[in-house]
């Protein structure tokens, strides 16, 4: 039986750095993609924990991953909320919202998700970039605002 070469990657720390953007994403755990009113309810999810846990610069939902740009925000304590369970209150509440949708159970999401800080403010800008032009690259979209399941803060 051969070990799957990637599956270290499990069991690496997620580094998170106070009052830093984080780009994060993860994917759908099949390859059947979401529908538009799956979307709909993913997009609602990442929302929801905005300027409360997390301040969002930015958000998209493609048919098979979501690409999110956030900076944690800090509890009563000081401390910022972390990373994981940012995600595991985002990907649980949509994992139930699309379940619900499409009468069905179980997983929605790969366990793990990939992320890194955005050190400098030309990286944030990057990364808003790349997560806006996502539907332009894949065809799903002329425009980046002509795109339901993105969402982006305005200046």
């Amino acid at each position: 039986m051969l070990r799957n070469p990637y599956a270290y990657r499990r069991r690496l720390p997620h580094i998170q750095k106070a009052d830093r953007p984080i780009f994060v994403s993860f994917r759908k755990g099949t390859r059947i993609p979401l529908s538009a009113d799956c979307r709909d309810v993913v997009l609602q999810c990442c929302l929801r924990g905005n300027d409360s846990r997390f301040h969002l610069h930015a958000a998209v939902v493609m048919p098979e991953h979501v690409h999110l740009l956030l900076t944690p925000l800090r509890d009563a304590n000081g401390d910022p909320f972390r990373l994981s369970d940012i995600l595991k209150a985002i990907k649980g509440a949509s994992a139930r919202g699309v379940n619900k949708l499409l009468r069905s159970s179980g997983p929605v999401w790969q366990e793990e998700s990939f992320d890194h800080v955005a050190r400098s403010e030309e990286r944030l800008d990057q990364k808003i970039e790349y997560i806006r032009q996502n539907p332009v690259r894949r065809g799903l979209a002329k425009m980046p605002e002509e795109y339901s399941w993105l969402w982006v803060e305005r200046p």
